[in-house]
């Protein structure tokens, strides 16, 4: 695992179960294939507080711009996330 990865895990554990998984699924199974694009909206998500990430997966809140859009719609629809 490159550092870089290890250091995204690290700031996925978010004391929100519900964002540790989500945030961490994707850390590990997409992140690295991500677009850069992609890669920039996410470090940039991370930087946001619990209370907004989660009202962005939720859809009560619309993430600034579209490519963090497009980057939630992507989390939120992977099919190991249906619980959510």
């Amino acid at each position: 695992m490159s550092a870089e990865i290890g250091k995204l895990r690290w700031r996925c554990r978010r004391g929100m179960r519900e964002l540790d998984e989500l945030l961490t699924r994707y850390v590990d199974e997409r992140y690295r294939d991500a677009s850069p694009a992609h890669q920039a909206a996410f470090r940039q998500l991370l930087d946001s507080q619990d209370p907004v990430i989660y009202d962005y997966f939720l859809g009560r809140a619309t993430p600034p711009g579209p490519v963090l859009s497009s980057l939630i719609e992507l989390i939120t629809a992977s099919p190991s996330n249906d619980r959510y």
